[in-house]
């Protein structure tokens, strides 16, 4: 901001200046019309669903003894946005993988070590000006035929399975780097550079302490290993909000196994992400932290398509809680579930309505033992599917018990980007909708539960949504 105001030019006293600025109205007899502006149409995200802005009693409105269950409803409003129509799928976030994995390989088809071919870097501007380097995705990797520096740069990704000797992909090296600014502590008052900016009140001395900032960095070390760390320090500039993440994207398919004791789940280990026979199903054994990456991955695939218009859209990211409870419950207060009304869930009928757990032990009276396809049950009423059971999802919201007195009842959201060294207890996140494990009182749309972010588990999955720039008419109803 003060960057912007320095240069702001100066009106002197008695000097008339005249512009020749366009974006007003010649024969509009010297009214204000306003500035023009190009035309903007969003396009419709693929395998998205545009929920419109509205209202709601978020939170269970009866308490309930059995379950110790406080009714603590309260009213909120959420903006309108896109909304993934079902889970994020194996084959979606094996689209991540794939793309972490071939650009891994280019850089190395690009080392002198594995015959340096510059081929697949960019490093020169059409004019021949240094830049990047950058990754040249129009160069195809030599899957067939590869020379002999090129096979050793393409199977330096993969391994050979100790117990089952089936090559696959190397987890290990399958990290993501990322950058992102946080607006919303750059916007703050209290972290302008400018001391005068911080506070409006003139009866109150100006604070002229540097203000603390904290940041996130990452790097990978010597031995290969990922480490994090959180910097507080003394504000110098814009950039002091940019956050450095890297992320091990690969889904732990050890979940099946380590989330149930004494249980035979090694197919599910072995076949869940990697046999194509589980594509369309929900992607599980993902933490937060993978889903967050994962976001903004698809948001920078996007942008990058569209070239230089990418800049005006939203990015995908993980929806706040209200967001989600606002589009499970269709918009409804009076609804405890993705459908009309109190529908019963525990007799055979409630079956058809959402993939849980319909008694003690059994798993299979809904038609499926674990996941099951995206999409298999029918949507509500925005046209979502799976809000209920299948698998729990992440939300960007961070938990605690008090979650609802701290935030506002517009766009409620409370976030809290907990420090390497922060008790394990700050570094739990929101999970909503409960999953195929669950009993039917866990699957209603007005509980809140919650996983530590770094946790991943068999039954807990996600969606991205996308803020939705402009009024169109969406689902839910009329506009308000």
């Amino acid at each position: 901001m003060n960057r912007l105001i320095k240069y702001l030019p100066a009106v002197l006293t008695g000097v008339v200046a005249v512009s020749c600025a366009t974006g007003h109205n010649r024969n509009a007899g010297g009214e204000v019309t306003g500035v023009g502006a190009a035309s903007w149409s969003e396009p419709v995200p693929y395998g998205m669903v545009l929920v419109d802005r509205g209202s709601i009693k978020a939170g269970p409105s009866e308490p309930d003894s059995a379950w110790h269950l406080r009714a603590d409803a309260r009213g909120v409003s959420v903006d309108g946005f896109w909304m993934d129509e079902t889970e994020i799928t194996n084959s979606k976030y094996k689209q991540f993988v794939y793309w972490v994995r071939d650009s891994i390989i280019r850089q190395r088809l690009a080392d002198p070590a594995y015959g340096g071919n510059e081929d697949y870097l960019i490093e020169e501007d059409r004019e021949g000006n240094p830049i990047g380097p950058f990754i040249n995705w129009s160069k195809p990797i030599p899957w067939r035929n590869p020379d002999e520096d090129e096979a050793r740069a393409i199977e330096s990704m993969y391994r050979v399975n100790a117990v089952t000797g089936a090559r696959e992909l190397d987890p290990e090296q399958l990290t993501y780097r990322y950058e992102v600014y946080n607006h919303t502590e750059a916007a703050k008052r209290r972290n302008r550079l400018n001391p005068a900016r911080r506070e409006y009140n003139t009866d109150l001395p100006v604070p002229v302490d540097v203000p603390l900032i904290t940041k996130d960095t990452a790097y990978i070390n010597d031995d290969g290993e990922i480490v994090r760390e959180t910097i507080t320090r003394g504000l110098t500039g814009d950039y002091d909000f940019l956050n450095t993440y890297i992320v091990s994207v690969y889904p732990d398919t050890t979940a099946w196994i380590n989330d149930f004791d004494n249980a035979y789940n090694e197919p599910y280990v072995r076949l869940y992400f990697s046999h194509g026979g589980y594509n369309d199903y929900p992607v599980v054994g993902v933490s937060w932290e993978q889903a967050n990456a994962f976001s903004n991955w698809r948001t920078d695939y996007l942008r990058k398509s569209l070239g230089k218009d990418g800049v005006h859209i939203e990015p995908y990211r993980l929806p706040t809680e209200a967001e989600w409870e606002y589009a499970a419950r269709a918009g409804r207060s009076e609804n405890k579930y993705p459908w009309d009304g109190d529908l019963p869930m525990s007799d055979d009928k409630g079956c058809f309505y959402a993939n849980f757990k319909p008694d003690e032990g059994n798993y299979v009276r809904d038609g499926h033992i674990i996941t099951s396809r995206v999409g298999t049950y029918a949507p509500n009423d925005f046209g979502l599917y799976d809000m209920a059971g299948n698998v729990s999802e992440w939300t960007s919201t961070a938990y605690t018990e008090s979650v609802s007195r701290l935030t506002s009842d517009l766009n409620p959201e409370y976030r809290y980007d907990a420090a390497v060294e922060d008790p394990y207890r700050m570094k739990r996140k929101i999970v909503r909708g409960g999953s195929w494990k669950d009993v039917m009182h866990n699957v209603r749309s007005d509980l809140r539960m919650w996983e530590y972010q770094n946790e991943q588990r068999s039954y807990i999955g996600f969606r991205n949504v996308r803020t939705h720039i402009g009024f169109a008419k969406g689902q839910g109803g009329k506009r308000k």
